[in-house]
C-alpha cells in the first residue's frame, strides 16, 4: 500500500460528529503488512478518540481478517462467558454473536460482565449487507454524563448485577459459555471469575456476578459507564419473545436480566432511559465491504443495527484487562483504581 508516515495518518483521520472517526487508505492488497506498519499509530488513534474505522484494507476472507486481528492486537482472546453463539474461524477469531437480523442489539460494553474483559475489540467486515446491519457507537463518559445524577450515585454505590439461566431456547448455551458442559470445570472457573454459580434440582445452571457500573479509563481518566445493565435486561428482550419465555419459565426463569449490585430490580424506566441516552450519542457509519473497526471497549459501547441480505462480520478481541484491585497480569505497581490493559504498556496500547 502506499508508504504513510504515521504522524500523517494521524492527521488524514476524518473526524465527524455522528459518525466514528474515518481512515480512508488507498494502495494495494497487503492488509496485514499495513496493519504491522501502521500499529502504534492505529492504536493511538483509537486511544484519542475511542474508534477508528478503517476503509480500503479490502478484507475478503477469515484469514486475511485474522493477520490483522493479530498484527493490531496484543494476543487474541479467547471468548468465555458469551451471551450468544459465535462461530470460531481460528484462534481468537470469531463470527458476530447469533442474533436475530430483524432484531438491534443494543449498545454494550463487550464482556463488562467478565472479570477480565477484552480492552480493545476489533471487527471486520467481509460482506456488508443490503440494508441496515451498521457497528454503532457512543462514548461512554458522555453517556455518564448525561445520566440522572441519582441513577449515577445508586449504581456507583452497588455496582451491576448480571442473573443468567441457561437453557437451549435463547442465548449461549452452557457449553457456548464456558466451553465446556463439565460441571466441575464450569464451577471452578466460576470461583476464579468471582461468579456464584448454582445447579438447579433439573441441572440447569444459575449464575450471578456483581461488577463496578462506572470505571475509570487509566489512560484518559475519565469516568465511563461500563456495563451491560440495559443490553442484557429483560426489559430489553422483544415483547413477544419476552411473553412466550414467561409463559415457558415464569419471571424467575428468564435466561438473562440485570439489577443493582444489592439485588433491587432495575425496571423498564431505567431500561428506557438508558436506551434514550445511547440514541442520543450514537454515532454511525454503514459498514462496506473490506472495512476495519477497531474500538476501545472500555472508552467506547458499540451495537449492531437490525438488516437485511446477507452479512458477515468477524470479531476478535484483545488487551485482556483486569479488574479494580488487580494488577494486570506480568506487572506491578499497576494504578488499582480502574480496569487496566494487560500485555501491553500505554504508548503501545493506544488507550
Amino acid at each position: 500500500m502506499t508508504t504513510t508516515t504515521d504522524a500523517s495518518l494521524l492527521e488524514d483521520i476524518d473526524l465527524r460528529p455522528d459518525a466514528p472517526p474515518l481512515l480512508r487508505v488507498t494502495g494495494g492488497a497487503d492488509a496485514a503488512a499495513w496493519a504491522g506498519r501502521h500499529r502504534d499509530a492505529v492504536r493511538a488513534a483509537v486511544g484519542r478518540h475511542g474508534a477508528l474505522l478503517v476503509r480500503g484494507l479490502g478484507l475478503a476472507d477469515p484469514a486475511q481478517a485474522t493477520a490483522v486481528f493479530t498484527a493490531l492486537g496484543s494476543g487474541l482472546m479467547t471468548e468465555r462467558e458469551a451471551f450468544a453463539a459465535r462461530t470460531a474461524h481460528d484462534d481468537g477469531v470469531y463470527s458476530s454473536s447469533a442474533w436475530p437480523a430483524a432484531q438491534p442489539m443494543c449498545m454494550h460494553h463487550e464482556l463488562s460482565y467478565a472479570r477480565r474483559p477484552p480492552g480493545t475489540m476489533l471487527f471486520a467486515c467481509l460482506q456488508a449487507p443490503t440494508e441496515g446491519g451498521a457497528t454503532t457507537i457512543a462514548d461512554a463518559a458522555d453517556v455518564l454524563d448525561a445520566l440522572p445524577a441519582d441513577l449515577v450515585d445508586r449504581a456507583e454505590a452497588t455496582g451491576w448485577m448480571l442473573v443468567r439461566r441457561y437453557n437451549e431456547d435463547i442465548g449461549a448455551t452452557v457449553g457456548d459459555a464456558f466451553g465446556t458442559d463439565d460441571p466441575a470445570q464450569i464451577d471452578a472457573y466460576c470461583r476464579a471469575n468471582d461468579i456464584e454459580s448454582v445447579w438447579e434440582a433439573d441441572g440447569s445452571l444459575v449464575t450471578r456476578q456483581r461488577r463496578p457500573a462506572i470505571v475509570t479509563h487509566p489512560v484518559t481518566g475519565r469516568r465511563c459507564w461500563f456495563n451491560q445493565v440495559a443490553f442484557l435486561s429483560e426489559w430489553t428482550l422483544d415483547p413477544d419473545v419476552r411473553e412466550f419465555l414467561l409463559d415457558c419459565y415464569g419471571p424467575q426463569g428468564l435466561p438473562f436480566t440485570t439489577c443493582f449490585g444489592d439485588g433491587e430490580p432495575i425496571g423498564p424506566d431505567v431500561v428506557a432511559l438508558l436506551a434514550d441516552v445511547y440514541d442520543a450519542h450514537t454515532r454511525r457509519e454503514p459498514w462496506q465491504s473490506g472495512d476495519l473497526l477497531v474500538v476501545d471497549n472500555l472508552a467506547t459501547a458499540h451495537a449492531r443495527e437490525p438488516y437485511s441480505g446477507p452479512r458477515e462480520v468477524l470479531v476478535a478481541m484483545t488487551d485482556e484487562m483486569s479488574r479494580p484491585g488487580e494488577a494486570p497480569r506480568g506487572a506491578s505497581g499497576a494504578d488499582e483504581s480502574a480496569p487496566t490493559p494487560t500485555g501491553t504498556t500505554n504508548e503501545t496500547s493506544g488507550r
